[in-house]
């Protein structure tokens, strides 16, 4: 074989095993760095462009697509524990004519993280509206989804800053009172009596809770490679410190039940999506939705049950 063709296969060759290999590098050494390529990937791919506000010397992190137009904009609120990124699963369903924005909650990921900022239901109300007024975006009522603890901050919102919405999507929301604990809520009461936050099951610090965690937050199982645990594990660690304060805040007597004692001050149209396998949030639809009916109280849309599990960070 002629050299220069012998040449031409071992300069492809050594072309293509470079980022093979730092591929695999990359999944065996630094598995978090992959996660964050990945996002960054998607959000490129959606089109979902990130930028950051300010307001005074707290700074808000957000992702957005389109622009204002005739139809309301859409203002995403994540979970406990999450960040504007979990979104994208649902934005490649929206229209791209339609301005989204994801915005990262109090604490979280790009938005500010202050020792001093009040993580109670109000105080990160507050801290949306001051958002919202940032961008402008309540130049017309905007249509407002939150889910789990983004859900209870959006139905409080909604109660508290009613010109500003023109409807509401809850998610499997928290901050509903039951008549029945689940397994979970026990679970958390038992913690909580014992003070061993460092158990809380929606604060992972190893693999194999991580597992454990998506098995209860996910009615679908599925086998999650353990580099890939290891790696979810090392995106939160840093944070989790973080996250014990917030989680007994938010299950705290100010702001455990916050959604439920604002229901009445719902007036804009409501839709309801629960989980029918839910584990964390223990009500269903039918139930949030008849109190709102019974009580007179928001004009509820539809009252959803999906198949899965809607619940979880």
């Amino acid at each position: 074989m002629d050299l220069d063709v012998v040449n031409m296969f071992v300069i492809a060759g050594g072309t293509l095993a470079i980022p093979i290999l730092a591929f695999v590098a990359s999944f065996l050494l630094w598995p978090s760095a992959l996660i964050r390529i990945y996002y960054w990937y998607w959000r490129r791919t959606l089109g979902m462009q990130v930028r950051y506000v300010h307001h005074e010397d707290y700074q808000f992190c957000y992702s957005f697509r389109g622009r204002p137009g005739h139809k309301p904009s859409i203002l995403m609120l994540h979970g406990f524990s999450a960040h504007k990124d979990m979104w994208l699963s649902v934005v490649k369903f929206l229209p791209k004519n339609l301005h989204l924005v994801c915005v990262d909650m109090p604490g979280h990921e790009g938005t500010t993280r202050s020792s001093l900022d009040d993580l109670s239901i109000d105080g990160q109300v507050k801290r949306i509206h001051q958002f919202v007024e940032c961008l402008k975006l309540n130049k017309k009522p905007f249509h407002l989804v939150g889910t789990s603890m983004g859900g209870q901050v959006a139905g409080v919102y909604a109660a508290y800053y009613p010109s500003d919405v023109s409807s509401l999507c809850l998610v499997c929301p928290a901050g509903l009172q039951y008549s029945t604990d689940n397994q979970f809520v026990q679970r958390l009461k038992e913690l909580q009596g014992s003070a061993a936050v460092e158990k809380i099951p929606l604060i992972p610090s190893t693999p194999e809770e991580m597992s454990e965690m998506l098995q209860l937050c996910s009615y679908v199982r599925f086998k999650v490679p353990q580099q890939i645990l290891q790696g979810l594990v090392d995106v939160r660690i840093p944070h989790n410190n973080f996250y014990r304060k917030l989680f007994l805040e938010i299950v705290s007597e100010k702001s455990r039940y916050s959604l439920h004692q604002n229901m009445d001050k719902i007036k804009v149209p409501t839709q309801i999506i629960w989980g029918k396998q839910d584990q964390v949030c223990n009500t269903s639809p039918q139930q949030a939705s008849g109190y709102l009916w019974s009580e007179g109280k928001a004009p509820v849309l539809g009252a959803s049950v999906d198949s899965g599990q809607s619940s979880g960070s």
